[in-house]
């Protein structure tokens, strides 16, 4: 028998109400959850890998770092790189101070080194005489009977040796006379002063420019077509009388760059003469200290 699908015919069926199926999650890509911001969905960013340290916990990139760069991991090429390295920079090293060490004559000429050497023969030898002198006059001293006289005369030839380095007395002997002529007027005082300066370290013991004797406090200036030399006007040609050894003086000036060289260059003519006996006899007067004493007793 059949059921019929309503009992009370001539009615129509009532429809039953349709229930909605429930709403499902959406599923996420990268199994983060949406969030809503100003009406549309941001998905959260996705966080980086992190190696598990040994308790289970995540390394941050700084701890990666240092296990990556410690215990460093050398190998043998390496080991031998850097032993070349250390010994190539110790013998730089080496090499620079000691290039630095010898550099002030390292750089010289020939003929600069040969005059240096020259030089320090000259004073050398120079200060052999002097000691000899001095230990001849202490022997004069012990041996003679009347130790006051002889100490007076020593004295009195001491007075007159230093009395000639300080311009107040005549002195002759052998020497050389440098004669510099400037037409163009382009020699300048301090190729004069270069010149006084040569022959003194050659060994001049008196020197005498035209009328003007020169001694240890002299300087020299410019003014116009002449030079003032301690404040005397002295106007070209330039005469030089200078008291030496010869033999000593004129290499001096001779030599290559020397200052021949240097005021020809200039245009000038520099006559160099070798003479037997040289006059200087251009005196300076003798002047009394304001302050400085005689420490003797």
């Amino acid at each position: 028998m059949s059921e019929t699908p309503d009992e009370h015919p001539g009615e129509l069926p009532q429809e039953r109400p349709r229930e909605l199926p429930e709403e499902q999650p959406r599923p996420q890509a990268d199994g983060g959850d949406e969030r809503r911001t100003g009406g549309q969905h941001a998905q959260a960013r996705p966080e980086s890998p992190r190696t598990p340290a040994g308790d289970g916990r995540a390394l941050t990139g700084r701890q990666r770092l240092v296990k990556g760069l410690w215990p460093p991991r050398v190998t043998r090429a390496q080991l031998i790189v850097a032993l070349l390295l250390f010994v190539l920079g110790l013998g730089l090293a080496i090499q620079v101070r000691s290039h630095n060490d010898s550099s002030a004559l390292r750089g010289a000429r020939q003929e600069d080194l040969v005059r240096i050497l020259d030089e320090l023969d000259d004073r050398t030898q120079r200060l052999e005489d002097e000691k000899q002198s001095l230990e001849g006059q202490r022997t004069e001293l012990e041996n003679s009977s009347d130790q006051a006289e002889e100490a007076r005369k020593q004295t009195v030839e001491k007075e007159r040796q230093l009395g000639i380095l300080a311009g107040t007395v005549a002195a002759q002997g052998p020497g050389i006379t440098v004669t510099v002529d400037d037409p163009k007027h382009r020699v300048k005082a301090d190729m004069l002063l270069d010149t006084i300066q040569e022959l003194r370290a050659a060994g001049a013991e008196a020197i005498q420019i035209g009328d003007v004797r020169v001694v240890a406090s002299t300087y020299l200036t410019d003014e116009g077509k002449s030079v003032r030399i301690d404040g005397h006007k002295v106007e070209a040609p330039f005469r030089f009388k200078v008291i030496g050894k010869s033999q000593d003086l004129t290499p001096a000036l001779s030599i290559p760059g020397g200052v021949v060289q240097t005021l020809e260059k200039e245009q000038a003519t520099v006559v160099v003469q070798e003479e037997k006996k040289i006059v200087v006899d251009a005196l300076r007067p003798a002047k009394t200290p304001d302050y400085a004493q005689s420490s003797s007793r």
